[in-house]
């Protein structure tokens, strides 16, 4: 038990709890997914407050997870949009809906995510061995790093 705690005290997720704050930035996230740019896009369809909206915005932008620039026609006018840091939480995103349409809701949530190509949903976000194995419970465990065995 004492070597858990000590592996878990590396762990980075405190670090990426702290990087996206709360629940309006992973709602601010999902609009920026799905193409809002602007302060305006966002406080309308999310009805968050201004002040809260700038804050978390801000700190979005300080963790580099999106950027702003300056609209060139308009440069009071910022365009906020997803880095690649950013981009790369979209697993992350879908793995929370399908969670909550699962236990939560307990219906499927609308509109449904599917794939660009065949309009077909996409499947359900698991974890994978090194081998492309679908890994259930039981099957993982946590380990120092002079434990992993190289894939070499």
């Amino acid at each position: 038990m004492d070597h858990l705690r000590e592996t878990l005290k590396e762990c980075s997720l405190p670090a990426a709890l702290e990087a996206m704050g709360e629940r309006w930035a992973f709602l601010i996230l999902r609009a920026a997914f799905n193409g809002l740019h602007h302060f305006e896009e966002f406080q309308s369809e999310l009805g968050i407050a201004r002040n809260i909206l700038a804050n978390r915005l801000a700190r979005l932008v300080d963790h580099g997870i999106l950027q702003r620039a300056a609209m060139p026609a308009d440069r009071r006018k910022i365009r906020y949009s997803l880095t690649e840091k950013g981009y790369a939480l979209l697993p992350t995103m879908v793995a929370l809906r399908q969670w909550g349409e699962r236990w939560e809701t307990c219906q499927p949530a609308f509109p449904v995510l599917v794939d660009a190509r065949d309009r077909r949903p996409v499947a359900p976000v698991t974890v994978h061995a090194h081998d492309g194995r679908a890994l259930g419970r039981g099957e993982m465990i946590w380990a120092r790093p002079e434990e992993v065995v190289d894939g070499g």
